[in-house]
């Protein structure tokens, strides 16, 4: 992401001599959301640019400037990497494959392997590496908080061979059986559901609005205003009432690993 935006509102705010607490104070915002906007790590809702237009007399300039909301590109994971890091809350939906936070090395490397066009033996394991490190935020015993909802196809569609998924599915169980994580599986009998556009990650921080990550074929974009992230915590909420419950779910990833360490 682009910090031109968090350069140019940094340097409005110390031009008007205001710090990042008095200029939080005047447009009715926290102190760390400030901080994240110049940083580069937020991009500010359309009612947080004009509080901060108002605030600093900037006319409706850090309105008008604010990135096109329609833009939808892959490397707006980098964004999205950066806010998993902060996050206190986060809630998946897995249409396709297994989340990236919850990947085995063995599930990853099948994945990045077989990208096109195809990558070479040493970026694959940059790749795997970029992966693995994502994972370590579950190394914390509490935060983030961490629920994830997965259509039974990431199940079922056999990624990187049989001895991959039944060890890629026994550390999801594994990390269920821990309390670390909550996995529920949306079976394949409920049909169509709100969710099936694609993969959804939900996120919610300490000091900071929620945001929403949506993911399709190359493409992937960072959703901040409000009522569209309303509109996507609805559609996951729907989906979840319909899968199935965490014991069952438990359940059925352990058969299932089971299965595929017995296949032939």
């Amino acid at each position: 992401m682009s910090n031109i935006y968090g350069e140019w509102l940094k340097a409005q705010r110390l031009a008007a001599e205001l710090t990042q607490q008095e200029l939080a104070d005047a447009s009715v915002m926290t102190r760390s959301h400030i901080s994240h906007i110049e940083a580069g790590r937020r991009i500010p809702s359309k009612e947080d640019a004009r509080r901060l237009d108002m605030a600093l007399n900037t006319g409706n300039v850090l309105s008008s400037f604010l990135p096109d909301d329609d833009v939808a590109v892959a490397d707006y994971f980098e964004s999205a990497r950066l806010l998993e890091q902060q996050a206190v809350l986060i809630r998946e939906f897995a249409l396709s494959y297994i989340p990236g936070i919850l990947q085995t090395e063995g599930y990853a490397r099948a994945v990045l392997g077989t990208s096109f066009p195809p990558v070479s033996e040493e970026e694959c394991d940059r790749l795997v590496v970029t992966r693995l490190e994502r994972a370590k935020i579950l190394d914390d015993r509490l935060t983030p908080v961490v629920w994830v909802l997965l259509d039974e196809a990431v199940l079922r569609r056999t990624v990187g061979g049989p001895e991959v998924m039944a060890a890629q599915i026994s550390h999801m169980a594994r990390l269920v059986e821990a309390g670390r994580v909550r996995v529920h599986v949306m079976p394949l009998a409920v049909g169509f559901h709100p969710l099936m556009d694609g993969m959804l990650t939900l996120m919610s921080f300490e000091d900071q609005p929620p945001v929403a990550y949506g993911e399709g074929l190359r493409m992937g974009k960072v959703h901040d205003s409000p009522s569209v992230v309303q509109e996507l915590q609805g559609r996951y909420d729907l989906a979840l009432s319909d899968a199935l419950p965490l014991k069952e779910s438990l359940a059925l990833l352990r058969a299932t690993a089971k299965d595929y360490s017995h296949h032939d």
